[in-house]
């Protein structure tokens, strides 16, 4: 609905809690507001536990959607995952709809670098966009130096990733994404809403270390670890600092009502890596190329070995290909 100044009220959606969906965030609502006169003043964070249900989700008009699954509804749509659509009938109507504000490119390794790509003409040259970008593309595309990089780094992208771990509501996700609209990265690492987090997901991060040591093992090429969840953080490249040469890892985190199983190929080897997100659509989970996941419900739980089991012999192909 237009306001009296004319502009629309409109809702974004982006994937939250993550780095890449707030940066998206950041830079599609500016885009929106200053170039179409959109009056971006409400955020909606989705994940993919409601996969099942999002198609079938009335969008507010106008809405946008992140970083996240496609919606015919969506007006102004960008993302990257190699699973962005549900049905044979959404991506017929994405093709039907082609335009420029809808932006799909299942190569990117960020909906941040690939919405870049289109809006930063229209934007002002802020050297704090294009770094967040660089950084967005580095994290969701798991592009670091080292994992040392990935685990203990201070550099204020990653203090603020490893803060979404801790207390992700609403109020953080608006701090963030209107913050990150008028401040640096720099600037708002240091705020008290982020640095708070950030020491306690340090604390627990050094905790999901330890635990993580006690249940991990090797099988064949690929690093598993199966945990209850006891509030440890859990860093997804953990596995790489127990078992460098692994070619792949497999984390099962068991929650009360659920259970989450993420794949990830070793960022740090060069090779060629089988597809592990369209591997988890098949069980009704997603992802890229190199990291998916998939969750499982607690009356599904024979669900659980058979996608361990069944990405063990998926993962088997590479590491007779590397071997040979």
């Amino acid at each position: 609905m237009p306001s009296a100044d004319g502009r629309k009220h409109a809702t974004l959606f982006l994937h939250f809690p993550c780095f890449d969906g707030v940066v998206s965030a950041v830079l599609a609502s500016s885009f929106l507001e200053k170039v179409h006169g959109w009056a971006v003043d409400a955020l909606e964070p989705v994940s993919y536990d409601i996969k099942d249900q999002w198609l079938d989700r009335v969008l507010p008009a106008p809405s946008a959607v992140v970083d996240f699954l496609y919606h015919p509804q969506a007006e102004f749509w960008a993302d990257h995952h190699s699973t962005s659509f549900l049905t044979t009938e959404a991506k017929a109507d994405f093709e039907r709809r082609r335009s420029s504000w809808l932006l799909y490119d299942g190569k990117r390794g960020s909906c941040a670098s690939l919405l870049w790509s289109h809006v930063r003409e229209h934007l002002p040259r802020k050297s704090n966009f294009e770094e967040m970008v660089r950084w967005a593309e580095k994290i969701d595309s798991a592009s670091y130096d080292s994992v040392e990089e990935a685990i203990a780094s201070r550099h204020p992208a990653l203090v603020l990733t490893r803060s979404l771990a801790v207390e992700p509501d609403q109020a953080y996700l608006e701090f963030l994404v209107f913050g990150l609209r008028q401040h640096s990265l720099e600037e708002i690492a240091e705020s008290n809403e982020v640095r708070r987090r950030f020491d306690e997901a340090e604390s627990d991060s050094a905790l999901g270390l330890k635990y993580i040591a006690k249940n991990i093992h090797l099988v064949g090429g690929v690093a598993l670890f199966d945990v209850e969840n006891n509030g440890a953080f859990l860093n997804r490249y953990a596995p790489y600092y127990f078992y460098p040469k692994a070619l792949y890892s497999i984390g099962i985190v068991r929650f009360e009502n659920s259970t989450k199983i993420t794949a990830m190929r070793n960022p740090w080897l060069n090779f060629e890596s089988v597809n592990l997100g369209d591997f988890m659509k098949g069980f009704g989970g997603g992802g890229h190329q190199r990291v998916g996941s998939v969750i499982v419900p607690n009356d599904q739980t024979d669900k659980i070995s058979q996608v361990v089991s069944d990405l063990l012999r998926f993962t088997s192909e590479t590491n007779l290909k590397v071997m040979a």
